[in-house]
Parts: structure tokens; sequence; C-alpha cells
């Protein structure tokens, strides 16, 4: 089961798209054409194939407009077809109408990356590899973009700069090298989990010298990263492949043996999910 997104951070994300709809006023638009007593239900439908995730979000923008019949008809990461209802919702016109947009907006964001995480876990299965995302996020929607990739079967790596080390190149050239590198971050922070970046196979032999957790291969091509695999699979070290990945090659990388794929295109670039409001 997808480990939910806290009720905090649904509560908070709820408050902030709704605030940001409403910060030049009320909508207008509805108030000016909707009768205020009218009450109806709406459907939300997709409009393409896909996967589904942030419904509970969804729900909460609405509720927050006094539109409580939220009625799932699916699940966070169920995969969902053209014309599928995902949900009903049943309230007075005029507030279903100005939550409209609030809602959908988080809805089809994450559900598109839910989608595109399900394509990339479909694209290296059987290989063994893992998918999982990266920091590049979206400010504020850290959590929420980081629930939909676990939607669409993939996994997290780290949450933010505190729960996990990760030694970049700029580490490495600030502290002189890969070797004092990580051994300054095992002296100030031994409990900490220690990733380095390699670009080449001369520095995942220094890596795998220091014992490091992971190995990060930026930018190989396959044949490198499979020898690069191999030194540090004989060490009992773990690997990750980042850095010009894309769907048409993501198999081939998998391939190579190792054991994570970072795709930050997961959620900086997925498309969103076409889903609609129908009265």
């Amino acid at each position: 089961m997808t480990e939910p997104l806290p009720a905090a951070e649904i509560e908070r994300l709820a408050v902030m798209t709704l605030n940001e709809d409403l910060a030049f006023g009320p909508d207008v638009t509805t108030l000016a054409t909707v009768p205020p007593k009218a009450r109806a239900t709406a459907c939300l439908v997709t409009r393409a194939d896909g996967v589904v995730a942030g419904l509970d979000l969804a729900a909460a923008v609405f509720d927050h407009r006094g539109v409580d019949g939220f009625a799932a008809q699916v699940r966070d990461g169920d995969h969902v077809t053209a014309g599928e209802v995902l949900a009903q919702v049943t309230g007075p016109v005029p507030e279903l109408l100005t939550a409209e947009r609030s809602a959908l907006n988080l809805l089809t964001h994450l559900s598109g990356i839910a989608t595109a995480t399900a394509a990339w876990v479909d694209a290296v299965a059987g290989t063994g590899a893992v998918v999982r995302d990266t920091r590049k996020t979206v400010p504020g929607m850290r959590a929420a973009q980081k629930y939909a990739v676990r939607c669409g079967g993939g996994e997290n790596h780290r949450m933010g700069l505190g729960d996990q080390a990760l030694v970049k190149d700029n580490h490495v050239a600030a502290a002189g090298g890969i070797a004092p590198a990580v051994q300054a971050v095992r002296e100030r922070y031994p409990e900490v989990f220690c990733e380095v970046e390699c670009d080449t196979l001369d520095q995942v032999r220094e890596a795998v010298a220091e014992k490091v957790a992971l190995v990060l291969l930026d930018n190989m091509d396959p044949p490198t990263m499979r020898e690069a695999v191999e030194l540090c699979r004989a060490a009992g070290v773990r690997t990750e492949a980042s850095g010009g990945l894309r769907l048409d090659n993501a198999r081939a990388v998998a391939e190579t043996g190792v054991d994570y794929i970072a795709v930050g295109a997961l959620t900086h670039s997925s498309p969103h999910l076409d889903i609609g409001l129908d009265l």
C-alpha cells in the first residue's frame, strides 16, 4: 500500500491553492451567473488513460468550500481509462465551480506524475531496477509530488538536505577529492546514509574504496555503467543511474544492473493528466 500524504500536508495545500485562486476576490463569474441556492452533482472524469493521484487533495479543496459530498469511484494509484468517472461531487453549484480549478490543478498535476512514473516502472519491469525521484520538485509541492511518484509505483530518494548525504561534484571540488569529502561527512554526521556522485570509473573506484553506501553513476553510457556496476557489486555497494535518462533508453540503462534509476523529469517535466469536472 502506498504511504499516504499526511493530513496536515493535504490541509496546507488545499488552503494554499484556494487562497491563490481567491486572492483578488470571490469568483465573480460564478456569482453573476449561478443561482445562489442551486445544487448539483458533478463528475470528475478523466479524458485520457493514466494513473490517479491526489483524490484526497481534491476532496479537501471541495470540503473547504462547503462541498462535502465527495464520493471517489477509484483510489489513488489506480490505472484508469479515458472517460472513466473518478469521483462524484455533490453540493452547492456556486461552491462547486469556485473550487473546480483549484481541485483540478492539484489532481491533474499529481496524476500526471503518477502516470509518467508508471510508464518508467513498466519500461524497466523485470530488470530489478527501481525507479525513483530526485529533489527537482516545485517549491512547496515536494511531499505531494513524491507521493504521486509512489502512486505510480516508484520510490522516493531523499526528502531534503538533512536526511541523507549526497556528495556531488561541487562538494568534491570544495573538499579536495572524493575521499576527503566522504571522510568529512562521516566525521561530522556518522549516522547519515552517504551517497557519492561519480562521472568516471576512477571516481567509482575511489568511492568504493571509501565503502560508501551507494554510488550515483552520472551521465555514463551503458558499457561504462555496466563496468561501474560490477566494481560496486563486488564491494557490496549499491548503484544509481542518473543524467541523460529517457524513457526510450530506460531499459538499456536498467539492464546494466543498476539498483536505482533516478528520474528528475518525473517531478519537473511530467505533463498533467487531462481530467475535467462535468456538472
